[in-house]
């Protein structure tokens, strides 16, 4: 059986045995007829509140905040509907300014930005990389019910119209990117963000994929965004082809949990029983660019491989392993176990440590096969990964380790499909 599975930008082709093998994909949900019509639809008619030409006004400053290259939404089909249904409300494009939504992650490159978002964009319009550790660029507005204080990008705290833009999927700890997030972490302090993925918050059973009642790390993103709410939201869905599915605009809470619902239907995926091998990825570019990343898909095929199983991950990681102090906190821990000791020891807190928290989670469950062309073996080996020569030469060994008749679960597009157990 030949699966293509999604790796790096061009793909990878994998032979896998033709007994015992489920592929578990997304329910293909194909484009909307004509994307630009949908999202003037979308601005003129929302979900819920004020057609955004009726929120805007001439003399108004105006932020739109958009996601960072690590996420893939088409930000280049999002944005100009946007900008021109402000322009056609007299806003004036010196009074815009579109604010790259980058959480803790690096700031975006000029070409990247021209990439992501359109060369006569980037000309034309201020851009700005949100900056969560430069005290002079936030504003504190308050705490949350959960002792978190919150500060968040002056440039988008004080502009008269703040509009947000991102792209609605199944997150494993926040249950749903797009929405909120946007605020938090998106534009966000760093002392906000450590608290909302601190090790507490993201210990409980509710922070997972798609849970968004009771999930402590998506609520305290809700709180914090009504400390400054966006006056108008545009998130949509995609397929695997980046083709938009879905537009949600308007109020906040109204159209992100629109948008939720609908990932929700074509995402989700049930399966009958664990796997006792699971083959998964990042989704491709941009999402496998490093493996701060790559924990995502991990996570994704934990929830569907049994205890002791294995799960065989391809990543290209062509940025290495990551950002920050990713790679200092895996070396914290000379297995999975003593790594969740030192994140959970009361008052550690350290920018990157949930992404090795979900990591070790992943790891005590069952080990992590990880095949990549960008990393070496010292640093698969600093991860706490094994090293796989190639995904059919790994699942050959663990055949001959765990006996030939193995029960094979393959994710081609990776956290874009959660998969869960029917029971």
């Amino acid at each position: 059986m030949l699966v293509r599975l999604a790796y790096g930008e061009g793909g990878l082709e994998v032979e896998l045995p033709d007994r015992d093998v489920t592929v578990v994909e997304p329910e293909f949900v194909p484009r909307l007829p004509d994307e630009r019509a949908a999202l003037v639809r979308a601005l003129r008619e929302p979900i819920a509140g004020s057609p955004l030409a009726a929120l805007a006004r001439p003399g108004q400053r105006a932020v739109v905040v958009f996601s960072d290259l690590t996420r893939p939404v088409p930000n280049r089909r999002i944005l100009p509907p946007i900008l021109a249904e402000l322009a056609r409300a007299g806003v004036r494009r010196e009074d815009v300014v579109l604010l790259n939504a980058t959480g803790l992650h690096r700031p975006n490159t000029p070409a990247e930005l021209a990439a992501m978002l359109g060369q006569d964009v980037v000309e034309r319009y201020r851009v700005v990389n949100h900056d969560a550790r430069d005290p002079g660029r936030l504003v504190r507005l308050g705490e949350t019910a959960r002792g978190a204080e919150v500060w968040l990008d002056r440039e988008y705290v004080e502009a008269d119209l703040r509009i947000l833009t991102g792209f609605v999927e199944p997150h494993f700890f926040a249950g749903f990117s797009g929405g909120a997030k946007s605020i938090l972490p998106g534009v966000a302090g760093e002392a906000t963000i450590l608290h909302n993925h601190s090790a507490p918050m993201l210990s409980d059973p509710r922070a997972t994929w798609a849970v968004t009642r009771g999930n402590p790390v998506y609520e305290e993103a809700r709180e914090a965004a009504r400390l400054a709410p966006p006056s108008f939201v545009v998130d949509v869905t995609t397929n695997k082809r980046k083709e938009i599915t879905g537009v949600f605009a308007g109020e906040l809470a109204a159209a992100h949990d629109a948008g939720c619902a609908f990932a929700r239907r074509s995402a989700l995926r049930p399966v009958s029983a664990p796997f006792d091998v699971v083959v998964t990825t990042n989704g491709g570019y941009p999402l496998d660019l490093n493996l701060y990343q790559a924990v995502k898909g991990m996570c994704a095929a934990a929830q569907v491989v049994r205890p002791g199983g294995a799960i065989v991950m391809a990543a290209e990681c062509r940025e290495g392993i990551g950002h920050g102090l990713f790679a200092d906190i895996l070396r914290m821990g000379r297995t999975p176990a003593e790594l969740l000791e030192a994140i959970g020891r009361p008052g550690f807190l350290m920018v990157d440590q949930w992404e090795a928290q979900m990591l070790a989670n992943v790891l005590v469950r069952c080990p992590v096969y990880l095949y990549s062309d960008c990393l070496s073996a010292d640093e698969i080996r600093l991860a706490h990964l094994r090293l796989s020569p190639g995904v059919a030469e790994t699942l050959a060994e663990l055949a001959a380790e765990l006996g030939p008749s193995l029960r094979i679960g393959v994710l081609p597009q990776g956290p874009f499909t959660i998969p869960y157990l029917e029971r």
